[in-house]
């Protein structure tokens, strides 16, 4: 009866063992079928590069003109009698851009000699009379009264004849001014001048971009106002500009004295170069984007492929030695180009996921390309 119970017991515990065995070869070919699956994957990997990154501050700003003069009429009622340049025109200093008609000015003008060349003979006759009794005054032949009657004409002539003078001088410049010419190099860009006008002075007539010198002016933050000077260079990137074109390079002037009190920001005046082929991508009034360069510095940099964004966090993998990844939180930074500058969360030795890390999670295994291995 002993006997039996003993081999009644030891049948159970080898069915027990069985069990046991087939359940744990059960697990391990589940957890086997279950890491070629994840294995399955193949991806490349990168490593961190120490790269020059160039340091800038970004902003956004209008073209506008470096000074804009306003020419205007300098005589009133007179006819526009001819208009010879229309806006976008290059203009020398003193070109004629347009002319009154002076017809009625020179006439003034004519009249005007006529009446100074009487008040020049009357001055002569009055000076003559003047010296006469000058030399009779000590004889007694004229009374102290003519005397001084004839002083007095002689000064009255003389200051009509300086009025006449003046008066000629001003239709002299009125004859000038019927000519309204450039004060200055530029470029049109207003016109408002009309053949057959009849205009008081002072209207305005004419505008010009002035050496057609244009100037970026961007509007920057009151934090980065301190690290701007003057004549740092500038990449400005106009809305003209053809994509993948080279951007203008222009020079900060003039850093604005006052901060906007509502917006916080300043305005930083950059003079743009001039094409020479008098057609500069940019005009007046257009909008730009710029850069100022603030020097250079190193940094981590990755392909952009390798950063993943998720739950608008970004984040990268890290390959470990048993072939798992490791999702790491980092901060980005700056752009270069195809890659991305990393601040914190991986170390130069890291080997990263380059290709294929936005089909990843947490502790997948991989397959490292024979590719990357030959690197």
């Amino acid at each position: 009866m002993t006997l039996s119970l003993r081999s009644k017991l030891k049948l159970h515990v080898f069915i027990l063992f069985l069990g046991m065995a087939s359940l744990s070869l059960s697990t391990h070919a589940a957890r086997v079928n279950q890491t070629t699956a994840r294995a399955g994957l193949t991806v490349t990997v990168t490593q961190p590069e120490a790269t020059q990154i160039a340091s800038v501050i970004t902003a956004n700003g209008s073209v506008a003109a470096w000074q804009e003069a306003l020419i205007g009429a300098q005589v009133g009622g007179l006819r526009m009698a001819e208009v010879l340049v229309n806006v976008g025109e290059v203009v020398k200093q003193g070109q004629l851009l347009a002319a009154f008609a002076t017809d009625t000015v020179l006439a003034d003008l004519a009249v005007q000699k006529a009446q100074q060349s009487e008040a020049a003979a009357a001055l002569a006759d009055a000076k003559a009379n003047a010296a006469r009794a000058r030399s009779l005054k000590d004889s007694g032949a004229l009374s102290a009264q003519q005397i001084n009657q004839y002083l007095t004409a002689e000064q009255t002539a003389q200051a009509r004849l300086e009025a006449s003078t003046a008066h000629l001088k001003v239709q002299e410049l009125r004859v000038k001014y019927s000519e309204v010419r450039a004060p200055d190099d530029g470029v049109i860009s207003m016109r408002q001048a009309n053949v057959g006008s009849v205009v008081p002075a002072g209207t305005e007539l004419f505008r010009m971009v002035r050496q057609n010198r244009l100037e970026w002016r961007a509007d920057v933050t009151s934090e980065e106002l301190s690290r701007i000077k003057v004549g740092m260079a500038v990449s400005v990137f106009p809305a003209s500009l053809p994509k993948g074109a080279v951007p203008l390079v222009g020079t900060v002037r003039v850093i604005g004295p006052t901060v906007d009190p509502q917006a916080r920001t300043a305005v930083v005046f950059v003079d743009l170069p001039q094409n020479p082929n008098d057609e500069p991508p940019v005009r007046a009034g257009m909008f730009a984007s710029g850069q100022f360069q603030l020097g250079s510095t190193q940094g981590l940099t990755l392909p952009q492929e390798s950063v993943v964004m998720r739950d608008g966090f970004s984040y990268v993998f890290k390959v470990a030695e048993n072939q798992r990844v490791v999702q790491t939180k980092v901060s980005i930074g700056r752009r270069v180009g195809v890659r991305v500058e990393v601040l914190t969360g991986i170390t130069a030795q890291d080997k990263i996921v380059e290709s294929g890390a936005g089909f990843l999670t947490n502790d997948d295994l991989v397959a490292v390309s024979a590719t990357t291995q030959a690197k």
